[in-house]
């Protein structure tokens, strides 16, 4: 069933809509009587639109440049020739923009537009019965048997001269030509006449779309700049690597150096706002601070001020605006953390105490995760009575930070706040700044860390970090970089974190620092690592812990940044191959493929055309040498059985020939961890 395209163009006419519902032209029985006659004609199904979230409860994510191609089931009674189309519009603007849709088969359809902007989308579909190309079928059938078909190109003709009068000016003219020929009483120049392209791209032009049916609802897709989808994050603490002294922004601009040498995208601060004085943390979080220990900079406010201010120790909002400009001219984005909650000592605590929790004594709560306890910290409470005020406070702490540059931040603990205020917020703040990047930091339950995906945020921390045997690296990987996860979650890996020293870090030594550096770098398009990651450092508080001993968190530290053994060499290499290759920038392209040994992870990323094509291969033991047969996806890559093909490994810069669906590597953990392969033609 061949269908005329056409181009996409702008469609002023909005849907229509009665209260809030879309009229579809599938009406409830116990609602005909409330229905029009226009109403009851509009009887095409629209069903099972892809891709949505939850049916369209939240919106889909994409980038800028991205193409989004929409599917239905599209069909309707009898055997009339239907047309569809993607419709798409900005939700600030009113004029709907449209896309052909093409039959694919068994009644699916398929259309697909492209996003121009940052911004928020709409998308729906119209479809109707196209009356001209249903009379034409039913002509070809008709003359093919032999019939008398003069009533027929008369119907025909009456059609064309309706379109007439919908056209204008010279559109209207040859219609009305063409409406003439077809009721020429010469039956084999007519029917010939029915069948002209010119006539049928007129009519395709003006086709009568009174009757068309619309989608049930809109469907939303938010639209994020390309930086949403492709960063390499890197996480440092501006106070620290100053021997004998607190750090400033001044001095951490030394950071920012390395960091764009290293070939990092973003830079991320722990918070730097004034730390409160009351039951400050000390040295590996002592309940008590020693006289100059600077405590944890989450206990966050002072006197000097609370979430709008500066510690004075790092300098003033000047000093970090200066700090944020250096990082723009070095191709670096800064990114903030962003941690809703009050050290004793915050403003808040005096001016709003309707904003936490209180005891039936009338103190305030601190927090508690029993059986821990966090004597230094106050959580704020989105359950009160009115807690609009709280959220516009909030609305306002991120966009004074946004009027000081910064529009990415890292939300703390996301995951203890209600999910509708996130939904507000975030919506509310991109809608004003639509390239505000909200990464989630919530390890927490896997629904969880889903639905604050769902709401908006636009990255997510993942479980990578205790994900380590092949299988589960396998299942887990692909779950979150294919739909129907992929529409709206985007997973930034991190080997480790402030909080985090996993156990295959503390006994699996630089090798284990360089096999989990290759994969967070390559299964994603999107990774980070915390400061001091480069240095291997592997020391936990104590056995079974994931704290690092002498924890940056409570003190000052200062690195030896070229200490041997470091891995800036490899941090360096594999940022560069990520710029050079489109392939490792996309998200949701990662395919795992067969390889013979249990210990070696074979996977690969393309782009859609397959003009860029990464091959990666991890030993994940770090404690032997790896062997494996890997298979190749020939078929898919377009290779003959016996064609030879060169495999570039972009980390040695050796070139390799293969032939056939099989190869192999060998993964030494000290020397040659992983090989990244680069396909040449």
């Amino acid at each position: 069933m061949a269908k005329p395209r056409r181009a996409a163009r702008d469609v002023a006419r909005p849907p229509r809509t009665t209260g809030g519902r879309r009229e579809t032209g599938r009406p409830d029985a116990g609602l005909t009587a409330a229905l029009d006659s226009k109403q009851l004609r509009r009887t095409v199904i629209i069903e099972n639109v892809t891709p949505t979230v939850d049916a369209g409860r939240y919106p889909i994510k994409r980038e800028v440049g991205d193409s989004l191609e929409v599917g239905a089931d599209i069909f309707k009674e009898g055997h009339e020739t239907l047309v569809a189309f993607l419709k798409y519009r900005r939700v600030d603007q009113t004029a709907w923009r449209e896309a052909p849709m093409r039959f694919v088969d068994n009644d699916r359809w398929a259309g697909a537009f492209v996003f121009e902007d940052n911004a928020r989308y709409v998308y729906t579909i119209e479809a109707l019965a196209d009356a001209f190309r249903s009379w034409l079928a039913d002509l070809d059938k008709r003359v093919a048997a032999g019939q008398d078909v003069a009533s027929e190109l008369r119907e025909g003709a009456a059609l064309v001269e309706a379109a007439a009068g919908r056209a204008p000016g010279d559109d209207a003219r040859m219609l009305a030509g063409w409406a003439k020929a077809l009721a020429d009483s010469d039956r084999a120049a007519a029917t010939a006449a029915a069948h002209d392209a010119a006539l049928g791209r007129l009519m395709d032009a003006h086709l009568d779309r009174a009757d068309a049916t619309w989608a049930e609802r809109e469907y939303e897709v938010v639209v994020d700049r390309e930086r949403a989808r492709f960063a390499a994050w890197y996480e440092f603490f501006p106070r620290s690597n100053v021997a004998g002294r607190h750090g400033t922004f001044r001095d951490a601009e030394s950071q920012l150096e390395r960091a764009a040498a290293m070939g990092f995208d973003v830079v991320y601060l722990p918070p730097i706002h004034p730390i409160g004085r009351t039951h400050r943390k000390g040295r590996n979080n002592a309940l008590a601070a020693q006289p100059g220990e600077p405590g944890s900079p989450w206990a966050i406010g002072g006197p000097e001020g609370g979430h709008d201010a500066v510690h004075p120790d790092l300098g003033t909002l000047a000093d970090f605006d200066r700090f944020v400009a250096r990082a723009r001219d070095l191709g670096l984005e800064v990114a903030l953390d962003f941690t809703i909650q009050c050290s004793p000592d915050h403003p808040w605590v005096r001016e709003h105490p309707e904003w936490f929790f209180h005891r039936p004594d009338g103190t305030i709560k601190y927090a508690e995760n029993p059986p821990k306890k966090y004597q230094d910290v106050y959580p704020l409470n989105f359950w009160g009575d009115d807690p609009l005020p709280l959220w516009q406070e909030m609305k306002r702490v991120v966009e004074f930070w946004i009027g000081h540059g910064v529009t990415t931040f890292r939300v703390d603990n996301p995951h203890t706040k209600p999910v509708r205020f996130w939904e507000w917020l975030i919506r509310e703040v991109q809608t004003a700044h639509p390239e505000t990047v909200f990464l989630a930091e919530a390890f927490t339950r896997p629904k969880m860390m889903k639905v604050l995906a769902k709401a908006g945020f636009t990255q997510s921390y993942t479980y990578f970090t205790w994900r380590n045997e092949k299988q589960e690296l396998a299942d887990y990987l692909t779950e979150i970089t294919t739909p129907p996860v992929a529409e709206y979650f985007r997973g930034n890996l991190w080997p480790n974190t402030p909080d985090i020293l996993h156990e295959t870090l503390q006994r699996g030594g630089r090798p284990a620092f360089r096999i989990r550096l290759m994969l967070a770098a390559t299964l994603s398009s999107l990774y980070g690592i915390y400061s001091g990651y480069e240095l291997c450092e592997d020391t936990p508080f104590a056995p079974g812990s994931e704290e690092y001993l002498n924890s940056e968190k409570y003190e000052l530290k200062v690195r030896d940044w070229s200490a041997p053994g470091n891995l800036v060499g490899d941090v360096t290499r594999i940022n560069r191959i990520r710029r050079e290759h489109r392939a490792l920038q996309l998200y949701r392209n990662l395919r795992f493929h067969p390889s013979s040994d249990p210990h070696v992870l074979w996977y690969s990323k393309m782009t859609p055309r397959r003009d860029d094509v990464v091959f990666v291969a991890v030993n994940l033991d770090p404690d032997g040498t790896h062997a494996a047969v890997v298979e190749m996806p020939i078929d898919e890559l377009g290779l003959a059985p016996d064609q030879p093909y060169r495999m570039q490994e972009l980390l040695s810069e050796v070139s390799y020939q293969w032939h056939g669906p099989r190869g192999f590597v060998d993964l030494n953990p000290v020397d040659a961890p992983a090989q990244i392969f680069a396909l040449r033609r």
